[in-house]
């Protein structure tokens, strides 16, 4: 009986440990800095943390394939850069902004899944190649030098807020929702999960593996296109480094939420704990007011022991 009642409290810490890690963070943090536990404080922190929910939402269907894309926070900043290219200054141009920044979006993550399905280039390698020409096309565009020209309807959509819930976070809700029922309610999300799984297999039950690799990267920049711009519109300036960090951050939070870098295993709801926990992380350095060099470091041993403090299986 004490054998069973061990295992079932092991099946417990690795079925929601990150849950449980979270809100131990959260404590930590209230008894460290008052101000975190804020009305001001805590709204912040959750539109900070909503362009890096879309953004973690893409990079979770790539690397459920077996992939993963180094290009999207260059992707965010040559969109928002793009977003300026219209030099608009009333709201009317938002829609059209959206648009336009998905449809570029769209054709990156294509690019991006063509090379990996079609040429066998490496995701490493094609992403990487990928944010280095986004970021040579922003600098030759930009000469390296801040805009600022933006709808002001930009600025609401990001930092706005609807009844005290932000606008931002209102979004990622319906975009987790929408990709939520594609990846775990549809026959395209059984089939992401069986390329992820064993591509071979897949495709002797009349599976394109190719088709669903290239998909999930269109998803992937599509999530990073519309991330961008929220961003872009609660910092209101473009400079060509929007979004910098958030490949990795992407990456991280989606691996804490119990995607497996091995493909064929992941939930979206999950990962977005994961993102809580990074922009928990970073808020409280910026509250206790440590060295950009502390605030790594710290970063560093929480998201190493938040990994190693639990093993998901809500897949």
């Amino acid at each position: 009986m004490p054998r069973s009642q061990g295992m079932s409290l092991a099946s417990v810490f690795e079925r929601y440990g990150l849950v449980i890690f979270l809100a131990v963070l959260m404590a930590v943090a209230a008894a460290a800095s008052p101000t975190f536990l804020r009305p001001a404080n805590l709204v912040n922190v959750l539109t900070i943390a909503a362009p890096l929910g879309m953004v973690v939402i893409g990079q979770t269907f790539v690397i459920l394939v077996r992939g993963l894309d180094l290009s999207v926070a260059s992707l965010m900043a040559t969109v928002a850069v793009l977003a300026t290219a219209f030099k608009a200054t009333t709201n009317d141009a938002i829609p059209l902004i959206f648009l336009a920044a998905i449809v570029f979006s769209a054709i990156v993550g294509f690019l991006n899944g063509w090379l990996v399905a079609k040429r066998n280039v490496s995701p490493f390698l094609a992403t990487l190649a990928m944010m280095i020409i986004l970021q040579g096309v922003r600098f030759a565009y930009t000469g390296g030098a801040p805009i600022s020209t933006l709808p002001p309807g930009m600025g609401f959509l990001a930092s706005g807020r609807i009844l005290g819930v932000p606008v931002n976070l209102m979004t990622l809700a319906v975009l987790a929702i929408a990709f939520g029922i594609v990846l775990h309610r549809s026959r395209l999300g059984r089939e992401i999960f069986m390329v992820g799984s064993n591509p071979k297999a897949a495709f002797l039950n009349g599976v394109a593996p190719d088709r669903v690799v290239i998909l999930c990267y269109v998803i992937c920049s599509v999530c990073a296109g519309i991330g961008g711009l929220f961003l872009l519109g609660y910092v209101g300036t473009v400079s060509n480094w929007v979004g910098q960090g958030y490949e990795l951050d992407s990456i991280v939070a989606a691996v804490m939420g119990g995607v497996a870098l091995t493909g064929g295993r992941g939930n979206i709801f999950a990962v977005l704990l994961g993102v809580a926990v990074l922009v928990v992380i970073n808020n409280l350095v910026l509250l206790l007011g440590f060295p950009i060099e502390m605030q790594l470091i710290i970063k560093g041993i929480i998201i190493i022991g938040a990994a190693a403090f639990y093993r998901t299986r809500l897949a």
